[in-house]
């Protein structure tokens, strides 16, 4: 199969994407060719150093251009481990950090760059690089060092220019963005995604099938979103199913990672999310896997704002369209789902059921008693103040109550 290169989204030339190479052959063809590196600092989960060959691969086919490695970072993407790996690729001088794995790397290396670029070594000098810091520094720089991700799950942080890293002394979860820079070039390889748990694999394609479902259920969406988010739909439900009947079946990994392209590409429009994402982001740090948070929370979200009567018309044209698409319509009858009562919220808890992922706080350990704290965290989230239907605490408090 030869290569396609381009941009990933039609609208904009950046990030670009290849796919149809061997992942450790387009790396070495983009750093010469595209980036002129030789200094390559690479960020590689625990899981594939430790259960596959593939970080031994990368660093053969690249010999002297690896200047350094990490192995494994926590999720969530923890200051203090960042700070590390800013450290380490300041060390030895990286002029390109290339990540193999998901999403936490991903974070991880778009928050390394920034911090390079500013001269960060520090929490409190980190915390001056948040947009929502009362400390933030003024003349911040723009990320530098160009950053490579070839990724695992289908999440989609890949091709988004903000950041999410966890304070580890809060707790909270923080979103740089502004002058940080996303990365430069996506490599999807279906066939490492084969060595990814399917509980990760599927609940990180029901993350970006939330990017596509808040996206059309948003009052501010538009013409140009939708089209991605439909298309996004189109290939993803079907693709996840397929994935989990067959996790073998490489046609339906990449047209999965292709439709997690097009939830973002749909984000990217200018397109405020809602509240599937803005609570989830809290839940993350309260131990809830980044795609799991929306396995939870989406199917509460469309209810309360359906029952709110916020979104009512958008989240009927979602309902016809699943309802269109036979993978999705299969899983429908299996729950004995009528087409004339089910509501989105239905529909969306069908098909993550189907898929064996979980659906309650309770399967985290998560009790009541931490519902006021991620509450309170959850109102400072950017996308729960963009949520169709306006929320304070006592409105984020009873989706958390649908899911305990």
């Amino acid at each position: 199969m030869s290569e396609s290169f381009g941009p990933a989204f039609a609208h904009r030339d950046w990030p670009l994407l290849s796919f149809g190479l061997r992942f450790s052959e387009s790396v070495l063809k983009h750093a010469e060719d595209t980036f002129h590196a030789s200094r390559i600092y690479i960020i590689c989960s625990a899981s594939l150093a430790r259960n596959t060959t593939y970080l031994d691969e990368l660093r053969k086919t690249l010999g002297s251009k690896v200047a350094g490695v990490r192995v494994g970072m926590k999720p969530h993407s923890l200051w203090s481990e960042i700070l590390q790996v800013v450290a380490d690729a300041r060390k030895c001088d990286a002029d390109l950090i290339v990540t193999l794995g998901a999403g936490s790397l991903t974070d991880a290396a778009k928050v390394v760059s920034f911090a390079l670029a500013n001269n960060v070594s520090t929490a409190e000098e980190l915390d001056t690089l948040c947009p929502t810091s009362p400390r933030r520094r003024d003349g911040i720089k723009p990320s530098k060092v160009p950053v490579v991700c070839i990724p695992t799950s289908l999440s989609g942080g890949e091709y988004s220019a903000t950041g999410g890293a966890t304070n580890d002394e809060t707790g909270r979860k923080h979103s740089f963005s502004g002058a940080l820079q996303g990365p430069a070039l996506v490599i999807l390889d279906p066939e490492l995604t084969t060595t990814t748990p399917d509980r990760i694999w599927l609940s990180t394609g029901v993350k970006a099938v939330d990017h596509c479902v808040e996206a059309l259920c948003s009052l501010k969406s538009n013409d140009a979103a939708d089209e991605d988010a439909r298309r996004g739909l189109a290939k993803l439900i079907p693709g996840l199913i397929k994935s989990k009947q067959n996790p073998k079946d490489l046609e339906a990994r990449l047209q999965c990672q292709l439709g997690a392209r097009d939830a973002m590409s749909a984000s990217t429009r200018g397109v405020p999310l809602g509240a599937s994402h803005g609570i989830g982001h809290q839940l993350g740090p309260a131990g809830v896997g980044h795609g799991e948070t929306s396995c939870i929370l989406n199917p509460a979200v469309c209810k309360y704002n359906y029952k709110k009567g916020a979104n009512v018309e958008r989240q009927n044209a979602i309902i016809k369209t699943l309802w269109e698409d036979p993978k999705a319509r299969e899983i429908f009858d299996q729950a004995r789902l009528e087409r004339e009562t089910a509501d989105l919220g239905d529909l969306m808890d069908a098909i993550i059921r189907a898929l064996g992922l979980p659906r309650t706080l309770k399967e985290f350990g998560i009790g009541e008693d931490k519902l006021d704290t991620i509450a309170e965290h959850s109102l400072k989230d950017r996308w729960v103040q963009t949520n169709p239907a306006p929320l304070d605490k006592e409105g984020v408090l009873e989706i958390l109550k649908m899911v305990l």
